[in-house]
């Protein structure tokens, strides 16, 4: 288990590299680093629980017992958390997503990852691709379309043009 958090905690800080434009907040990595620092722990604990049971040690495996409780504990306590705290960070994830896409035009870094991300994700916009509308690279560009990162892979002849919603 200490391993699968390790592997899951070191995938999503490489992740954060391509997404890091949309995730401002010095705080984005906490959840990342929380991981791995509580992989690494239960790898402690699973050393003493294996000590406790060849040593067939009372005191070691009460110890166990009770790291595992407070480890329940906390976990319960996270769970409620981010059940209680999600509509809260999805509204500033799509706060900070509109204000990437409002920099949009079509040059720079942060075009860059919103072509990737779109591209990646299967998604045009932060809700649907009438988000584009309200840019200033949608007004500026007077073509009534969206970036061609908004284009279905399977459409060949995709121009971004709002006329044919069924290719974004």
């Amino acid at each position: 288990a200490a391993a699968g958090l390790s592997y899951v905690g070191a995938y999503v800080i490489n992740t954060y590299k391509s997404y890091d434009n949309f995730l401002q907040d010095k705080y984005a990595l906490l959840p990342a680093a929380i991981i791995i620092c509580v992989a690494v722990v239960m790898f402690v604990i699973g050393l003493i629980g294996c000590c406790a049971t060849f040593r067939e040690s009372r005191v070691g495996l009460g110890l166990f017992l009770a790291i595992i409780l407070v480890i329940f504990i906390a976990e319960v306590s996270a769970f409620v958390l981010g059940f209680v705290y999600r509509e809260k960070v999805k509204t500033d994830v799509q706060g900070t997503m509109r204000s990437v896409f409002e920099k949009y035009d079509g040059k720079n870094a942060e075009s860059t990852v919103v072509d990737y991300l779109q591209e990646q994700l299967h998604c045009c916009g932060v809700k649907n691709y009438s988000d584009w509308t309200t840019t200033q690279w949608f007004n500026s560009t007077g073509n009534n379309s969206v970036p061609q990162s908004c284009c279905q892979q399977e459409a060949k002849n995709c121009t971004g043009h709002l006329d044919q919603p069924q290719q974004l």
